[in-house]
């Protein structure tokens, strides 16, 4: 049975965890594939990865996936915010692409950072959750023009704070507007969406990104999806995986996308571990 975790970071950016560490915890938990995406430099982001440790954070993956290779399949990958592009895709197997800031009104805004941040953005837009979400959204929309990415970083990211609605309903039919355009750009553009848990291990939220909501919408538009837990702590590698598994077939998916050293393949869903 198939057991992939493709959004993992370590202590090269903002995880709590050695490379080696995270590999072994895998192996207990199961896992037969596991893929790093420490962050990518980005000029905003105090806890993203230094240029001048990118080539240690490769060779302590090309080592883990040679020292490991009969234990479970490792792939090397990176996570990178919008804002600022990876120079090219090699060496990596995969990219993730992420929006976790917005400039607006000459400001920095932090998507990810906390509900008293989350609130201040809301300000910036003139009180309005709503032109907040457009211009999420059409930030985000703009991986559709990215070759290099490979998949979708927590969608709707930009509701981590929002588990009680405060800001703005999950089903508000203006906020789904905005989200349904950008799910509709990137699966033209054949990008993978991933189910994210990494909100719930960390306390924010009970459901994973994207809300079900979205989650049906891209299941009805044939969009492509797999399951991963913006791992920082070894401990929640796999955090609310079954549960999530449980509402991915709820929602109509009979398939996930699986890496290979082939490249990404959809693959029925019966294969993958419960």
């Amino acid at each position: 049975m198939i057991k992939q975790n493709l959004h993992t970071h370590s202590i090269y950016c903002d995880g709590k965890d050695s490379i080696d560490e995270m590999v072994q915890t895998a192996i207990d938990k199961g896992f037969t594939i596991l893929g790093f995406s420490g962050h990518g430099p980005c000029r905003y982001d105090s806890v993203a990865m230094k240029e001048e440790d990118l080539t240690k954070y490769i060779e302590d993956i090309l080592d883990a996936k040679e020292k490991y290779k009969d234990k479970i399949q490792i792939f090397l990958g990176i996570e990178e915010d919008i804002s600022q592009r990876i120079p090219s895709k090699k060496p990596y197997d995969f990219v993730i692409g992420s929006e976790h800031f917005l400039i607006e009104k000459g400001e920095v805004l932090n998507v990810d950072y906390s509900d008293e941040h989350t609130k201040k953005i809301v300000e910036t837009f003139d009180h309005d959750f709503h032109q907040y979400a457009k211009a999420y959204y059409e930030g985000l929309q703009k991986i559709a023009e990215y070759d290099e990415v490979d998949i979708v970083g927590h969608l709707d990211l930009l509701m981590k704070f929002n588990e009680d609605q405060k800001y703005g309903s999950f089903t508000d039919p203006v906020y789904l507007s905005y989200a349904k355009e950008c799910i509709d750009v990137l699966i033209a553009a054949g990008k993978i969406f991933e189910i994210n848990t990494g909100a719930i291990a960390r306390g924010y939220r009970k459901d994973p990104y994207p809300h079900q909501t979205l989650l049906s919408y891209i299941q009805k538009k044939k969009g492509n999806i797999l399951l991963s837990s913006d791992c920082h702590d070894r401990n929640n590698l796999d955090c609310h995986f079954k549960e999530s598994m449980e509402l991915i077939q709820a929602c109509g998916f009979d398939s996930m996308m699986v890496l290979t050293s082939e490249g990404f393949k959809k693959t029925p869903i019966e294969q993958f571990a419960r």
